[in-house]
């Protein structure tokens, strides 16, 4: 009796051990999480910098010496040309070249009006033409002279001849005769003499008709003249206004309101023509640029709201300053990673939104090529069925599966992932709100395994992301 009484109390003990051993004293401690209803925006998280997307570059014109650049990197500028100039070519040589164009343009219009002046010509020609015909009228009149002198000079042949046949019958004596001859002599002296004029006067008269054409021709050269005149001085007078641009282009003036970002010359030197000089850039218009992941940035378009933070910023992830997606670059480029992995990249250009330039700029200046973050947001839901992302992980087939506690022991479950980020992850199909999910799960926890629960309160950080939409 006393031995089955043993017997039964070992029997309990042992049962009891039993119950201990496999229940209580058998559950993992694990730490877990709630599925809720909240709030989940999707995003891409990277590193940027800042950058303009214009900077000016001021560059030498032409070929000179350049006077000392007396504006410094950071230094305010104004546009226009009523401005203080950024840079200045030495001018002493641009007023020499100008001076010496001038005088060019200047001895050309002289020598023009000297060559247009033609009064003396045209009265030489105009005198030339009446000589001509009053050498023709002369040379008429020589012939007429002539033709007289030939009559009379042959009327005293004849009249000799007859005196001195007459002489032989008595009726004319010899001195008749001596008479009649010597004035038949002179009569073919004066003939001689007329016949002689007129073909001078001929001669002189065919020299005569050439002046007018002489005189003519001298003034037609003189016209070209002109016209070669004019074409030099169309020349002279592009090489003045020439000279005037370069003398206008020699002080440089600012083509924004902006700040010097980069000095590259100081003191005066001689430099060829396209020297860079300066860098000016308008810190309004501040940008910046994300070299984002191909993979990542196929989710990223033109209008996303963006949160810009980092050190350079002054402000944390959740406190940043708000920006929107100007641009994504429509080609990719390659580039090494830290690891020296290569990575395919794009360039995203994110601007800030209205007023928050400003409000950075109150609180600390910010420049060009800063580095800062941007948060990229580019899906969200306002009500959807969010766990953290701890909590999943992939299963044998490539799934998406989380350890679900209930009745104390964690079960496998398969889920299907919505929106995603860095904290939680949108469960569209697998759970229901108010289950628990394991957080973390060590890879040693299998399915059925009887945990204990020690859930944690859970905030999303999304929520506290300012909306720059």
């Amino acid at each position: 009796m006393r031995t089955a009484h043993r017997l039964g109390l070992l029997y309990v003990t042992a049962a009891a051990t039993c119950l201990t051993g496999c229940g209580w004293m058998s559950r993992e401690s694990v730490q877990a999480a709630r599925v809720e209803k909240s709030a989940i925006r999707e995003f891409v998280d990277e590193r940027g910098t800042t950058s303009l997307p214009t900077v000016y570059v001021i560059s030498t014109p032409f070929a000179g010496r350049i006077q000392p650049i007396l504006k410094e990197v950071g230094s305010p500028v104004s546009a226009g040309p009523q401005a203080d100039p950024v840079a200045q070519m030495v001018p002493d040589d641009l007023r020499e070249e100008k001076a010496e164009a001038q005088a060019a343009v200047d001895r050309l219009k002289a020598s023009i009006v000297e060559n247009q002046f033609m009064a003396v010509e045209q009265n030489l020609y105009q005198q030339a033409l009446h000589y001509v015909d009053s050498m023709q009228e002369a040379v008429k009149a020589a012939a007429r002279q002539t033709e007289a002198s030939k009559r009379s000079y042959e009327y005293a042949e004849s009249f000799f001849a007859e005196t001195a046949r007459l002489a032989k019958t008595d009726v004319r004596t010899d001195d008749d005769v001596q008479r009649a001859d010597v004035e038949r002599v002179a009569r073919e002296v004066d003939y001689y003499k007329s016949n002689r004029y007129t073909q001078a006067a001929e001669a002189i008269n065919a020299a005569t008709r050439l002046l007018p054409a002489i005189v003519k021709s001298y003034i037609e050269r003189k016209q070209l003249g002109t016209s070669v005149l004019e074409k030099q001085l169309a020349e002279a007078q592009a090489r003045l206004r020439q000279a005037e641009i370069r003398e206008t282009r020699a002080v440089m003036h600012s083509p924004i309101q902006g700040v010097v970002l980069e000095k590259m010359i100081e003191n005066e030197q001689y430099l060829a023509a396209g020297t860079q000089l300066l860098k000016i850039g308008d810190l309004s218009q501040l940008e910046i640029v994300a070299e984002v992941l191909s993979q990542d940035v196929v989710q990223i378009h033109a209008g996303d709201p963006v949160e810009i933070y980092g050190p350079a910023t002054g402000r944390n992830l959740g406190d940043g300053f708000q920006g929107v997606v100007k641009r994504v670059h429509p080609a990719g480029f390659t580039k090494l990673s830290s690891l020296g992995v290569e990575q395919q990249r794009v360039k995203v250009i994110v601007a800030f939104a209205a007023g928050e330039l400003d409000r950075l700029f109150q609180e600390r200046p910010l420049g060009v090529d800063y580095r800062v973050r941007v948060r990229i947001f580019t899906a969200s839901k306002k009500n959807a069925l969010t766990i953290p992302r701890t909590a999943l992980f992939r299963g044998a087939d490539g799934g998406w599966q989380v350890f679900a506690v209930c009745n104390g022991a964690a079960e496998l479950t398969p889920v299907t992932v919505g929106l995603g980020n860095d904290d939680r992850v949108e469960i569209t199909d697998g759970l229901q709100a108010g289950a628990t999910v394991v957080l973390a799960p060590e890879s040693s926890l299998v399915d059925g395994a009887a945990v204990e629960p020690k859930v944690r309160p859970e905030t999303s950080p999304s929520l506290e992301t300012p909306d720059a939409s």
